[in-house]
């Protein structure tokens, strides 16, 4: 699906790219690990500004409007990151770029939900497709960057033009599709669902457990996917091997929509979330516990089997549990406590990494997400969409 280049854009490539650039930026900059994480809490920060300021647009703007200018706004940031060596501006940048992302990856998701809504006997593999092609921009993130970091100083610039270059080229595709499954409802339609979303706000505190869930989620897999690569460095891996791993986590992304996507359809209330979390936490543990070349492929490809389906199944969720003209509004809800949680992850897993070491992080990170598990599978279904 074309689509899904957008959340390969979004998060495969200006934020999961960042995790192969951290080694050769932290040794570079001479940045600690606190610092190395604050850019993605900064990128995370940005995500939830986009989020935000998403909830507002799309009153005004149809939803394809918004994926084209996200698009291309994190086009144009992420070749602005390889311009500068400044601590202060890349934060900056980051910032940007994660504005940039949310515009894309929430857009998107309500673009995907549409599309479902089109074949419900496919509902939650559509859904699983667009989130799982985060994967294409982790396996095109995992060819690039070893191949463009240069060995000079402040080699690694190059690398952040050519993702530029692998957004622009997805983007082509993914605007597309954009177009094509917003011109299959009228404008008026569509205008006239977000009015009455706006007239009718959505109860938040009835899926309290789901939110709480998936900010857990947020908190301990950017904290893996953040430190995986330097934890396997720090281990004595070589470049094949980590170049490998991540390869192989990406393709077991793009592959998870056709593994998960009846659970997400049979599952109405935060069940399914709690599988993927506990799932997480045990792919988080392994690493952490065993520093063989083994055991880290066992845990790429079961993480990367699993996380894109846990955000597949907030959207899931929402579908099942709200009515069509509150999709934006309850999609951005789940946004909102993911970025919060994406926000405390980096810096709070860096700082315990500089303290404790990086093994003693993912720990911590596969804790927070079976804490997530436990939330997130008390949560019960809507059963009165009308009154959500």
């Amino acid at each position: 699906m074309a689509l899904s280049l957008g959340s390969a854009i979004a998060l495969g490539l200006a934020r999961f790219s960042y995790a192969l650039l951290l080694p050769p930026m932290r040794l570079d900059l001479a940045w600690n690990f606190a610092q190395a994480g604050a850019m993605n809490t900064a990128n995370a920060f940005g995500y939830l500004l986009g989020a935000l300021a998403f909830s507002r647009l799309s009153m005004r703007a149809p939803s394809r409007t918004l994926f084209v200018a996200g698009c291309a706004l994190t086009v144009v940031l992420m070749a602005a990151s390889g311009t500068t060596t400044d601590t202060d501006a890349l934060l900056a940048l980051r910032v940007a770029t994660g504005i940039g992302s949310a515009l894309v990856f929430v857009s998107g998701g309500v673009l995907a939900a549409r599309l479902a809504s089109m074949s419900p006997r496919d509902a939650g593999l559509v859904i699983g497709l667009y989130y799982g092609g985060t994967g294409w921009g982790i396996v095109i993130s995992s060819i690039l960057v070893p191949l463009t970091v240069l060995p000079v100083a402040h080699g690694w610039r190059v690398a952040w033009f050519a993702l530029a270059a692998g957004c622009a080229a997805c983007s082509g595709a993914a605007v597309w599709a954009a177009r094509r499954i917003e011109s299959a409802q009228p404008v008026s339609a569509t205008r006239q669902g977000t009015d009455s979303a706006a007239g009718a706000p959505v109860r938040r505190r009835r899926f309290a457990l789901a939110l709480a869930g998936y900010g857990c989620f947020g908190i301990g897999y950017i904290g893996y996917m953040t430190f995986i690569v330097a934890l396997l460095r720090n281990a004595g891996m070589s470049a094949a091997v980590v170049i490998g791993f991540y390869i192989l986590l990406g393709v077991a992304t793009v592959v998870s929509a056709r593994m998960w996507s009846g659970l997400l359809d049979r599952m109405r209330g935060g069940q399914a979330l709690a599988i993927l979390n506990g799932l997480l936490a045990a792919a988080t543990l392994i690493p952490a516990m065993f520093a063989h070349p083994l055991a880290a492929f066992v845990s790429g490809t079961l993480f990367g089997a699993t996380f894109l389906s846990a955000v597949a199944s907030t959207t899931a969720f929402v579908r099942h549990n709200l009515p069509a003209n509150q999709w934006p509004r309850g999609i951005n809800a789940f946004t909102i406590v993911f970025a919060l949680g994406q926000i405390v992850g980096p810096v709070v897993i860096g700082r315990v990494s500089d303290s404790a070491g990086l093994t003693r992080g993912l720990v911590y990170s596969a804790l927070v997400l079976a804490a997530g598990a436990v939330l997130a599978g008390c949560q019960k279904t809507l059963l009165n969409r009308q009154d959500a």
